[in-house]
């Protein structure tokens, strides 16, 4: 069993659904994301069993979607819900209709709790590092880990301190990947990957 919180295993598959939800204003339906996230071979097989093979694509999916929602907040707000998947943008000054996160969905709660996710704590982290290693691919870094930096270093490019705690690199890197994610506004892929360089070197 996972004795992790639920937000403390960080979803790789949120930067790449968030490039593909960012990309247009359509509504998405999960089985939709699916295909689109295999295009790019970002998912790559989960199980040998077909059917647990689709629960765990299908899994990932909804958390990393349920963890980009609350990230999201509150300049966007992302539509969760399985056959209608939309991301919904700023309009002029006052912002879209104010929506809040219902933390008793049901669906929501069994999503965020990696315990649902039928593995060791130890399978979980080693299939995120591997996916990691494929969008690292995928951002354009040839060389996926093979650019390990030091931690104080790694800390400077998210503009942290040393003494900083591990919500705090968390809380930090999630809101720098946001701010330079290339699909987003003001975004910038070279910046981005230099906070995934460092989110990797210090998570390791």
């Amino acid at each position: 069993m996972l004795a992790e919180k639920r937000d403390e295993i960080d979803n790789p598959l949120i930067w790449p659904i968030l490039s593909i939800l960012e990309s247009t204003r359509q509504s998405w339906k999960v089985h939709h994301l699916l295909s689109e996230l295999q295009k790019n071979t970002i998912m790559a097989e989960l199980d040998a069993d077909p059917h647990l093979d689709l629960f765990k694509r299908n899994f990932l999916i909804m958390n990393a979607l349920y963890q980009l929602q609350e990230m999201l907040l509150p300049q966007q707000w992302l539509q969760v819900e399985s056959m209608d998947i939309q991301l919904q943008w700023r309009v002029g000054g006052n912002g879209f209709v104010a929506n809040e996160i219902d933390y008793q969905d049901p669906l929501r709660e069994y999503y965020m709790d990696w315990n649902n996710y039928d593995a060791s704590r130890d399978d979980v982290k080693e299939l995120l590092s591997s996916f990691w290693k494929h969008y690292q691919r995928h951002i354009g870094n040839d060389a996926p880990g093979e650019t390990m930096l030091e931690r104080k270093k790694a800390l400077t490019v998210l503009g942290l301190d040393e003494h900083a705690s591990e919500h705090e690199i968390r809380r930090q890197w999630r809101k720098m990947a946001l701010k330079w994610h290339p699909d987003r506004p003001e975004g910038d892929a070279t910046t981005f990957r230099e906070m995934c360089e460092a989110w990797q070197s210090l998570r390791l």
